[in-house]
């Protein structure tokens, strides 16, 4: 009964999620910019100069933001910088290795945050 109950939870939980996450919401972006134009502008300024072509190609600039977007777990981040890592030419390898580069940055900050566990000692 008590797994029926938690499977039965975990569907609304997960349906309110994929609801919370689709990708269709990004089109509510209109409201902020009706809102609060100036400061969408210089959002999506800042946002373009950002990714261009630099001393960083803009290739590096979008594995580093799937590598970002992987380690903060946001749905829309992963979905529009893996498509524009692609766009500027990413490989499923290169995608792989950024992925595993996030993994080990998410669990190395685990591992150096662990150390708080253990009293100080003098030394």
């Amino acid at each position: 009964m008590l797994a029926m109950a938690l499977s039965c939870r975990r569907g609304r939980i997960t349906q309110g999620l994929a609801l919370m996450y689709d990708m269709k919401n990004l089109s509510r972006i209109s409201h902020l910019e009706a809102n609060a134009s100036k400061g969408m502008d210089a959002f999506w300024q800042f946002d373009r100069a950002a990714f261009e072509d630099g001393t960083v190609s803009a290739l590096t600039k979008q594995l580093a933001a799937v590598a970002v977007a992987l380690t903060t777990q946001c749905p829309y981040c992963i979905e529009l910088h893996a498509k524009a890592a692609r766009e500027a030419g990413a490989t499923d390898a290169q995608l792989s290795e950024i992925a595993l580069v996030a993994a080990a940055i998410r669990a190395g900050g685990a591992v150096t945050h662990a150390t708080h566990l253990f009293p100080k000692t003098e030394g």
